[in-house]
């Protein structure tokens, strides 16, 4: 007798489990469709954006942003209330690898060696003056 009513609280504790556990995996599926339609909805807002910036811009400014000088540059997206553009023939590869130095002086030519005061060998300090 008390081996059958332990067989029932355990297969009773059992379907518990078994119905928390597909409530939790229906709450992750229907959270993660969720999380999947407002990333697809700000993407497609984005996109959206760009594409009315491109156009209110248009080709003619977008081609004098890119064969303008670098201080040109700078005063028509500043005109255009952009902080950045990158503009390109989508075939040639672009070098990032120092545009941060670049955007903080350290390809300016402000490089200065000096001697280490430790030991004998050289090393390069980036300075700005």
């Amino acid at each position: 007798m008390k081996a059958e009513a332990s067989r029932i609280e355990a297969e009773a504790e059992l379907s518990r489990l078994k119905l928390a556990r597909e409530a939790e995996i229906k709450f992750l599926q229907e959270q993660n469709e969720l999380e999947i339609s407002k990333k697809s909805e700000m993407s497609r807002i984005e996109t959206d954006k760009f594409k009315l910036q491109v156009e209110s811009i248009g080709p003619q400014t977008i081609q004098a942003i890119a064969t303008s000088g670098p201080d040109t540059q700078v005063k028509l997206l500043q005109a255009l209330g952009l902080q950045s553009m990158l503009v390109t023939d989508g075939r040639t590869p672009i070098n990032l690898m120092g545009f941060g130095q670049g955007l903080l002086g350290g390809l300016n030519g402000n490089m200065k060696t000096k001697k280490s005061s430790v030991d004998s060998s050289y090393y390069h300090v980036d300075e700005n003056e």
